[in-house]
C-alpha cells in the first residue's frame, strides 16, 4: 500500500517586472511547485502573514519595499522562511548584504533556469531539515537523550537493522570506527527490546585489569581471598534480566577470552571461591573497532568466542557516509550546547554548511560534536577549508589518495560555481553524466 502523495512546496515569487514574474511563475509551475506571484514586496509580506509559503523568491531592486527590506521584515518576524534573492548584473555588493541579512542564497541575472531549480530544491531541503531537527528535539525532550539522528539512507538502514534485531533473542556484535555511535546503537537495541526494563551495563574491556578480571566479571564469595570482605556479584551476574555490553572486546587478552567463553556459552556463572552456580538471563552486545572475523584469522581473537558472540552483526556508518546528516547533527549539537549555557544559537551559514560537508571528519560524530559545542561557546571559529584536518588526506592506499584528491577538486569547483553542476562540468572538462556519477560516488551532493 502506498502512502499519501506529498503536497508540492509552495513558493511566493516577487518581482515588479511583469514579464520576468510570469516567466518565473511558469518555471515554478512546470517544476511541480505551487506558487503565487506578487508585483511588490509589501503585498507579498501581507500574504505571508496569512499563510507562510515554503520559500520566497524575490528580486532585489523593486520600487517601495525592495528585496532587502522584504528580507529584513521577514527576519524581524522570526519566520523560518528561506529566501532566494535574484540580483541584476553589478549588484554583488547588495547580494552579499542580503546573505549577511539572512538570505539563503542569491542568483545573478542572467541565470540558468535549471540551476535556479537546483538551488530552490536545496534551500527547501534545508528548511525541511531544520523542521525535522525541531521535531526530533521536541520528541526527545532533553538534550542528553541518546539518539540516532539523521535521515540519510545510511542512518535509515541502521535504524531498520536495529528495529529488526532488537526484539530477537540473539546476541549482537557492533563494529565501527571511533566516534560512530556504537554505544548509542547498543543502547537503542536495549531500549527497544523486551529487556528494556532490566539493567543496561557497559564494561570497557580495555580498562579492565587482567588481575581483577574474574573478580570484576564473575564476583566472589565472602572471604574468597585476603581482603575479600562480603560476597559480591560480578558485572555479568548483576546484568541478569537486562543487557550486558562489552566495549572494545578486541582488546581482551586471549586468557580472559577463554574464561569468558565458558560463562557465555553455558549462561551460568560461578563466583570466585563459591560452589554455587547461578543461571544467567541476559543479552550480550559486543562492540569492536576492528573486524573480529579478520582478527580470528590473524590469531588475535578466539574463533570459538567470536562465533559464540556473533548471533548477528551491525556496522555503524562513518560520518562522511551520511551526507546531509552532517549539517543536521552539527546544528543539533550546537543548539543544544547553546541552550545548556544560556547562549544564543550560533548561525549555521551557507559557507559553514559547505565546509562541514567537505571536512573528512576522521573522528566521526564525536569530532563533529566537539566542533559544534566549541562553536556554540565561542571557543573556536567556524570551520574553513584551511582548518580542515589534512592528515587524513595523505594516508591510505594510492587509489584512496587519488580518489580523495579528485573528490576535493570536484568539491572546490562546485563551490566556485555555487553548486552549478553544468558550469562545473565545463570547467573540469568532463561529461555531465560522468560528473554526476562522481558527485554521487563521493557524496558531494549539492548541499545546503
Amino acid at each position: 500500500m502506498t502512502g499519501p502523495t506529498p503536497i508540492p512546496a509552495c513558493l511566493f515569487i516577487v518581482d515588479d517586472d511583469a514579464d520576468h514574474l510570469a516567466a518565473l511563475c511558469d518555471l515554478a509551475g512546470a517544476a511541480g511547485y505551487r506558487f503565487k506571484g506578487f508585483s511588490d514586496g509589501a503585498t507579498a509580506l501581507l500574504a505571508c502573514q496569512s499563510a507562510l509559503p515554503d520559500a520566497l523568491v524575490t528580486d532585489l531592486r523593486m520600487p517601495g519595499m525592495d528585496g532587502i527590506a522584504l528580507l529584513q521584515a521577514v527576519r524581524a518576524k522570526g519566520w523560518d522562511l528561506p529566501i532566494l534573492m535574484i540580483t541584476g548584473h553589478g549588484d554583488v555588493t547588495h547580494a552579499v548584504r542580503a546573505i549577511q541579512a539572512g538570505a539563503e542564497d542569491f542568483l545573478e541575472k542572467p541565470y540558468d533556469s535549471q540551476h535556479l531549480l537546483m538551488v530552490l530544491a536545496r534551500i527547501l531541503q534545508a528548511r525541511a531539515t531544520r523542521a525535522e531537527l525541531a521535531r526530533l528535539q521536541a520528541l526527545l525532550g532533553k538534550d542528553d537523550t541518546p539518539l540516532l539522528l539523521g535521515e540519510s539512507s545510511a542512518l535509515n538502514a541502521l535504524r531498520a537493522r536495529i528495529a529488526l534485531l532488537a526484539p530477537l533473542p540473539v546476541d549482537v556484535v557492533i563494529i565501527g570506527d571511533t566516534g560512530t555511535g556504537k554505544e548509542l546503537v547498543a543502547h537503542a537495541l536495549h531500549q527497544t527490546s523486551n529487556r528494556s526494563a532490566g539493567p543496561f551495563h557497559v564494561v570497557n574491556c580495555a580498562a579492565l585489569p587482567e588481575a581483577l578480571f574474574e573478580i570484576e566479571m564473575f564476583g566472589h564469595a565472602e572471604g574468597a581471598f585476603p581482603g575479600a570482605g562480603a560476597a559480591r556479584a560480578g558485572r555479568i551476574e548483576a546484568t541478569s534480566g537486562g543487557t550486558l555490553v562489552l566495549d572494545e572486546i578486541e582488546s581482551l587478552p586471549l586468557a580472559m577470552q577463554a574464561k569468558l567463553l565458558r560463562v557465555l556459552g553455558e549462561r551460568m556463572v560461578q563466583r570466585l571461591g563459591d560452589v554455587e552456580i547461578r543461571p544467567l538471563d541476559l543479552r550480550l552486545i559486543t562492540i569492536s573497532k576492528t573486524d573480529l572475523r579478520l582478527a580470528t584469522q590473524l590469531g588475535g581473537f578466539r574463533a570459538d568466542l567470536y562465533y559464540r558472540l556473533a548471533g548477528a552483526e551491525i556496522t555503524t556508518p562513518q560520518l562522511r557516509q551520511t551526507g546531509n546528516d552532517i549539517v543536521l547533527l552539527y546544528s543539533h549539537f550546537a543548539s543544544a550546547s547553546a541552550r545548556r549555557n544560556a547562549r544564543p544559537p550560533p548561525e549555521i551559514s551557507f559557507a559553514l554548511r559547505r565546509d562541514l560537508m567537505r571536512r573528512p571528519w576522521p573522528g566521526n560524530v564525536r569530532e563533529l560534536r566537539n566542533a559544534a559545542e566549541a562553536h556554540a561557546l565561542g571557543l573556536s571559529t567556524p570551520l574553513t577549508p584551511q582548518s580542515m584536518d589534512t592528515t587524513t588526506q595523505s594516508t591510505g592506499s594510492l587509489a584512496e589518495r587519488v580518489a580523495g584528491f579528485e573528490a576535493r577538486e570536484i568539491a572546490a569547483v562546485l563551490d566556485k560555481c555555487r553548486g552549478n553542476a553544468i558550469k562545473a562540468a565545463e570547467i573540469l572538462q568532463m561529461p555531465r553524466r560522468t560528473l554526476a556519477d562522481k558527485i554521487r560516488r563521493y557524496g558531494l551532493k549539492l548541499q545546503t
